[in-house]
């Protein structure tokens, strides 16, 4: 059965899932390196014999290396293409991973993180915008959040790689864990290769003929490839009945002076649009999930739980909540939509982060000895992580990847990575400090408090964009068109 679009609206195209899926690989990387710095901080503390303060630095140093990775990843797509960025992502990773194994000082391992944070940034721009480029309206919200996927199944790896690596030798354990992620970097630098090009970057540098050919096999039909074709030529400027392979873009339609457009100059609706791009992208780690996934052995230890293998064990079920309910999300964000996901997420949240901040609270000024209050700190903490990975997690990676017009794509998603490494670092390389100035349950009602903020943007900021073509974006974000996008 298939709509207007020549789509068939239960059917994901099996090639383009499989592009999806290659290209989320690098984010299974990114999401290992977070998920094991969990337990091999520990660690490296221990080694190194290094305070609270350095330890918070380690933390948040990739994600602050991350943001210039970022913006410069914006251009480079736009110049080199969507699948060699991804290729010069898994080269930098690589080179990261290496230098963190090797690992001789704590100087050594900050340039080895922080290395591999530039390839963090590609990573996280780039992939969603791949996935985002060559799927379908229909299918769009799933495959697009498979690299969000791809970091969940990371972070859960790396945990597991703590648990189970934490048996060696303190010099050896750590090492091995971090430094293990350069060998999937290497295959997927290699495996890349055989990726074809985003179409959309192609008909934008005026190669319509290899465009449609790639088109042709992530569509589901003949029809829905030259509608889609049909649209991103009209996007670009470039005229629909025209039938060469080889054509001059418009000038207009050439990423020269994105910037100025973007930032100083922009129309009503893409400044619209860079709010809401930009906002969802400060609020998913403005909540705190940072907080809980890096430092959930210390939440753990605040609320009773003193082993150290416990506490990795402990943060394994993290890594298990946060995948079973991100997988269960991808299938949900094409049905349900965005905007419903994101309410009932934040809503969530609200009260999990509230509860948490209360039962921690409790169990700190007990000294851990109140058991109820131990197992209900455990419980909260995987409703917030459960609450997160059910909408805002997956949701901000579809949303903020496909409401940009194609000329601002790279730029747009550029800048929302760069804001969401930002908050990500001030999260990281902060919340001890706040946890040690206003306790880790008053930290914990602060998040609350944000979510609650981030609830409130959403529900005014972000219109529904479930079934939209790229194509049709700006038309979303324009006043008068949107507001039955806001009943949905």
């Amino acid at each position: 059965m298939e709509n207007d679009n020549g789509e068939n609206p239960t059917k994901v195209n099996k090639y383009a899932c499989a592009c999806a899926i290659v290209a989320s690989m690098i984010s299974i990387i990114f999401g290992y390196d977070t998920g094991v710095m969990s337990g091999a901080m520990i660690y490296v503390k221990k080694e190194f014999q290094i305070n609270d303060a350095k330890t918070e630095i380690l933390a948040g140093i990739l994600n602050l290396c991350a943001l210039v990775g970022s913006l410069c990843a914006g251009r480079t797509s736009d110049k080199i293409g969507r699948r060699n960025t991804i290729m010069v992502a898994s080269v930098i990773f690589m080179i990261g991973s290496i230098l963190m194994g090797y690992g001789p000082s704590y100087i050594a391992l900050l340039v080895g993180r922080c290395i591999a944070g530039v390839g963090v940034g590609f990573a996280l721009m780039i992939a969603p915008i791949y996935s985002a480029e060559v799927s379908s309206p229909s299918s769009r919200g799933f495959l697009t959040s498979l690299p969000e996927i791809g970091i969940s199944i990371g972070i859960l790896l790396g945990y597991l790689s703590n648990y189970i690596f934490s048996r060696l030798y303190l010099e050896l354990g750590w090492r091995i864990m971090l430094g293990i992620a350069a060998i999937p970097s290497l295959f997927l630098a290699i495996g890349i290769l055989k990726m074809p090009e985003s179409p959309r970057w192609l008909i934008m540098q005026g190669r319509v003929g290899e465009a449609k050919k790639i088109l042709y096999k992530v569509s589901n039909s003949p029809q829905e490839a030259e509608i889609r074709l049909r649209d991103i030529k009209e996007a670009v400027g470039i005229d629909e009945n025209c039938n060469d392979d080889i054509v001059k873009v418009p000038e207009s339609a050439q990423t020269h002076g994105v910037w100025k457009e973007l930032l100083l100059k922009p129309t009503p609706s893409l400044r619209w649009i860079l709010i809401a791009g930009v906002g969802i992208h400060f609020f998913e780690h403005a909540t705190g999930i940072e907080a809980v996934i890096l430092y959930s052995h210390k939440i753990f230890a605040k609320a009773g739980v003193h082993d150290t293998r416990k506490q990795i064990l402990a943060t394994v079920g993290v890594g298990l909540t946060k995948f079973t309910f991100i997988v269960l999300s991808t299938f949900l964000i094409d049905r349900v939509g965005r905007r419903k996901l994101l309410l009932t997420s934040l809503s969530g949240m609200v009260v999990a982060l509230a509860g948490l901040g209360f039962f921690l609270t409790i169990a700190e000024n007990s000294g851990g000895t109140l058991i109820w209050a131990l197992v209900l700190s455990i419980v909260t903490t995987y409703a917030v992580v459960m609450f997160f990975n059910i909408g805002l997690g997956p949701v901000t990676w579809v949303y903020s990847t496909e409401i940009f017009p194609l000329r601002y794509r790279a730029l747009g998603a550029g800048i929302g990575v760069a804001v969401n490494r930002l908050m990500n670092a001030t999260v990281s390389m902060s919340f001890l400090s706040i946890s040690e100035a206003i306790t880790t349950g008053g930290a914990f009602f602060m998040f609350a408090g944000v979510s609650l903020a981030a609830l409130i943007f959403f529900y005014f900021m972000c219109p529904e964009t479930k079934g939209k073509s790229l194509e049709e974006m700006e038309s979303v974000f324009t006043k008068g068109k949107s507001s039955e996008n806001f009943n949905k």
